[in-house]
């Protein structure tokens, strides 16, 4: 840090945490800009608030950001996170930033642009140049937007995390101090901190000798603050990712945590004067196609709700674990515990349930042939076409030997749909790509079309970073096929734009094939709802032209959450592209479907 610097609002000693030199703790919340619709920003900071905390945790989701190559960051309307930022502290928050550049959190490839790191000679979360170059030019894009909200300069930032539970994925301390460093020389001149495991393990690799270390768990607390008596004298203990819920997988339950038993554990914390976040205080939504996944032998993408079971739900909702949660704030903080606001704790309005029909339009194979193809030997990558999120559609002629014959896909990620000669032949996916489908030959010459579908980039362990696509090839039995064409399928395209692309036809089967079907939603006044699609397979949905999300008959989640500023009074349209088979309507609830409870796991991770 320069020597002219000014001093850091927070600061410690003899393993107390003092803010402006007087005693202090961190009682805070994570909620993040991006998964929140902004005419929501204050509705949830002012939750925030009755719940008892005195200090915002958020993370940097440079994808969001800057999702194209060649393009400068945008840090206007939903991604001006000045003005979030400058929200929370109008609301008497301090103010946490985890810029990362990775932040993992679930987020599509835990945050980074596609495009950014897509250098197969590059060596991610390393101090290789080819890493650091990368993110020190979006350092120099984001910084100067976060340096002037810094306490010093009187707004909210108290603290900067450096980098990102990076002991659970390398040990390049070299690198963590460049980050460090990178920070410090873009006039970040507030705390600085790292953020880990809560054991020896994760302190190993993540932490660095002269700057704060934090820890993220959700349990054993205790454990964790005799560690860093042992191994971090002198910092305070502080629990900045306190798992008080936990995210969920599609075609797994639906998780929880018990109010009672996630506030006892926060309880332990407190009571060892240490600080505390909770991991989400409000999770939001993974919109569009935002949401992650991680891989346990084959991928495991995430669903598009992230209400995470958190305190203030995905719509806004006080629930148990909230009030249960501000009763220990208020007690810690000295507080006595007044009523929460009426207009807070009142129910947010919602749309009468209702039923309204969707019909077909053009067929998914019509529309995507209508694309125009990039040729190769090889099939190509999503990465080499150039396409972050979306589809590709694989085409090449083949030669099927007489009999039953095998197709397989080497490198397939994640999801493929294959036609041979027009006729559906199955689903492959990343965990059975090499095993494949087994189809009748005829001897003849064949066209062989493949649909693989990206179902979020990898956020968590030493598989982030990995390709989408087909990554290897394509194999008749043992032998290769070669020449290839391939149509990128942008779905993050305007809606308008990218319907302009397909056959405006009338091909599909209102109850069977895939393909894209419209509905007229008409309703009163906006208000929240929660939209469905009873008898659909697997699809993404847009609203008035906003790309809403994924939905997926494996469960767990059977409704996406509609905010009510996505909402017009009179007539909205829906749009629906099914990918395996259609339905003939759409359902309006008036709660949350987030599907089959399922034990949590957050109390076995340390």
């Amino acid at each position: 840090m320069p020597t002219n610097a000014p001093l850091p609002a927070l600061s410690y000693a003899d393993r107390k945490l003092f803010k402006n030199g007087r005693p202090h703790r961190i009682i805070a919340g994570a909620m993040h800009y991006f998964r929140v619709h902004p005419a929501q920003w204050q509705d949830r900071i002012d939750r925030l608030v009755a719940m008892g905390v005195n200090t915002l945790d958020t993370y940097i989701a440079w994808n969001f950001h800057q999702p194209n190559k060649g393009e400068p960051a945008d840090f206007t309307g939903w991604r001006d996170v000045a003005r979030f930022i400058t929200l929370a502290g109008d609301a008497g928050l301090d103010v946490i930033v985890r810029p990362g550049p990775y932040i993992c959190a679930e987020w599509d490839n835990g945050g980074f642009p596609s495009w950014a790191i897509s250098d197969p000679e590059m060596v991610l979360r390393s101090s290789d140049p080819l890493f650091t170059d990368a993110v020190g030019a979006w350092f120099d894009e984001l910084l100067p937007v976060l340096a002037p909200l810094q306490s010093a300069q009187g707004g909210p930032i108290v603290a900067v995390q450096i980098e990102n539970e990076y002991g659970s994925y390398g040990d390049d301390q070299q690198y963590l101090r460049w980050n460090r460093t990178a920070l410090q020389d873009r006039g970040i001149t507030e705390l600085l901190f790292t953020a880990d495991g809560g054991t020896d393990y994760f302190l190993d690799g993540g932490s660095l000798p002269d700057t704060w270390a934090t820890a993220t768990l959700g349990s054993r607390g205790e454990e964790a603050d005799a560690v860093w008596e042992r191994r971090r004298p002198g910092e305070p203990f502080f629990n900045v990712e306190f798992w008080n819920g936990w995210f969920d997988h599609w075609g797994e339950d639906h998780h929880i945590r018990s109010a009672t038993e996630a506030a006892g554990e926060v309880k332990k914390i407190l009571e060892l004067d240490g600080s505390v976040c909770l991991y989400m205080a409000h999770g939001g939504t993974n919109f569009g196609l935002s949401s992650g996944a991680n891989h346990d032998g084959v991928i495991q993408p995430t669903v598009t709700s992230y209400d995470s079971d958190a305190p203030i739900a995905e719509d806004g909702k006080l629930t148990e674990k909230f009030h249960a949660m501000r009763e220990l704030f208020f007690a810690a903080a000295g507080r006595e515990l007044t009523p929460v606001p009426e207009h807070l704790e009142r129910a947010p309005a919602v749309v009468p349930a209702h039923n309204f029909a969707l019909h077909p339009g053009t067929a998914l194979l019509d529309f995507v042939r209508g694309i125009e193809p990039v040729h190769s030997v090889k099939p190509l990558s999503f990465e080499r076409l150039g396409l972050d999120r979306g589809l590709v559609h694989y085409t090449a002629t083949v030669k099927l030997p007489l009999g039953e014959t095998d197709v397989k896909i080497r490198g397939l990620h994640d999801r493929a749909h294959v036609w041979i000669d027009g006729d559906y032949s199955g689903v492959l996916h990343d965990g059975n790509g090499h095993d494949g489908l087994k189809v009748a030959g005829t001897g003849d010459m064949a066209t062989l079309e493949i649909l693989v579908e990206n179902q979020g980039r990898i956020n968590y362990g030493p598989l982030f970073g990995q390709g989408k696509g087909i990554l290897d090839g394509v194999l008749i039995n043992q032998r290769y096929v070669f020449h290839w064409e391939q149509r990128a399928v942008n779905l993050e395209l305007p809606l308008e734009q990218l319907l302009t692309v397909g056959l405006a036809t009338e091909s599909a089967s209102i109850t069977g094939g895939p393909g894209f079907f419209y509905g007229d939603l008409v309703i009163g006044e906006p208000a929240d709802t929660y939209l469905a699609f009873p008898g659909f397979g697997k699809g993404i949905v847009w609203l008035n032209g906003f790309l809403l999300g994924r939905y997926w008959e494996v469960g767990p989640q059977i409704s996406l959450y509609v905010p009510a500023p996505l909402l017009v009074a009179g007539s909205n349209t829906v749009t629906v592209l099914e990918l395996d088979h259609g339905g003939s309507h759409a359902q309006l609830l008036e709660a949350p479907a987030l599907g089959d409870i399922g034990a949590t796991h957050v109390e076995d991770l340390g």
